[in-house]
């Protein structure tokens, strides 16, 4: 019911900073969480952070916090991932993705729950010097 379209990722340097954007159409997101993961080289999908649809209650997986912002901006209808003091192992495919219902809980388990059941194509970041 939900498309999402990832945007923002690129090739940084060890420190900087990129804005990911996360662009949904086809349904109001109302009453979904959203979440972005990603996909490093070799691994397996991981949370990052997630944002409640009731509150906008936001959470950070711990390889994240202090340095990744999520939220939305109402305005312009997208969900962002403000992305700080980015390290080398950041470097990943980044997704957005939706489940409908309103909390976060289990955002971050492995595997990611399938009840995020619309994901976006992916952005890539790739934190090197």
């Amino acid at each position: 019911q939900v498309q999402l379209v990832e945007s923002g990722g690129g090739l940084v340097q060890p420190g900087g900073s990129l804005r990911l954007s996360c662009a949904p159409s086809g349904s109001t997101l109302d009453y979904y969480a959203i979440g972005w993961f990603r996909r490093a080289p070799g691994k397996e999908r991981e949370g990052v952070s997630c944002i409640t649809s009731n509150d906008g209650a936001t959470y950070y997986a711990d390889s994240v916090k202090g340095r990744f912002t999520i939220g939305r901006d109402n305005a312009k209808g997208v969900i962002y991932l403000q992305m700080n003091s980015l390290k080398p192992e950041d470097t990943a495919v980044y997704y957005c993705a939706t489940r409908n219902y309103y909390y976060c809980s289990g955002y971050d388990s492995y595997p990611v729950p399938p009840d995020f059941g619309s994901w976006g194509q992916g952005t890539q970041v790739t934190v090197s010097s």
